[in-house]
Parts: C-alpha cells; sequence; structure tokens
C-alpha cells in the first residue's frame, strides 16, 4: 500500500488489454470514476469504447461494429 494526500491505495491486480478495431478491456478490479464524481468498482472485466459512439458511454455498446470503427 501507498500513502498519498493522508489516503491509503491499494495496488489492484489489473490487465488492459486494447482490442483491435473494439473496445479497451480492462480485466480485474478498477474504480471507474464518472465526469459527476460518482464511483463503482467493476470487478471482472469491463469494455470501455474506443469509438466514442456508444450510448452507454465510457462502456462499449457494440456501436463500434455497426459504424465499422478502425483503430
Amino acid at each position: 500500500m501507498e500513502e498519498q494526500s493522508g489516503k491509503s491505495e491499494a495496488y489492484l491486480d489489473t490487465k488492459v488489454e486494447v482490442l483491435a478495431d473494439g473496445p479497451m478491456l480492462v480485466h480485474g478490479s478498477v474504480i471507474v470514476q464518472t465526469p459527476d464524481g460518482k464511483e463503482e468498482i467493476k470487478q471482472k472485466t469491463t469494455a470501455f469504447c474506443r469509438c466514442g459512439e456508444s450510448a452507454n458511454k465510457p462502456y462499449c455498446d457494440g456501436t463500434h461494429v455497426k459504424i465499422g470503427f478502425k483503430g
């Protein structure tokens, strides 16, 4: 654990995988903080949108396939 600004933070065991022409997958535990400050803890694999067109941002909803996203 590391002390920063009086807060204790644990290192999370995670792996990030960027899929060709698809989402970014985060395997393992991750804390997702939204622009309004809300936090969600994800424990398994989470797919994040890379195409920018998901109706469920920041998460992938498969829209990249429909629009032919390349990246």
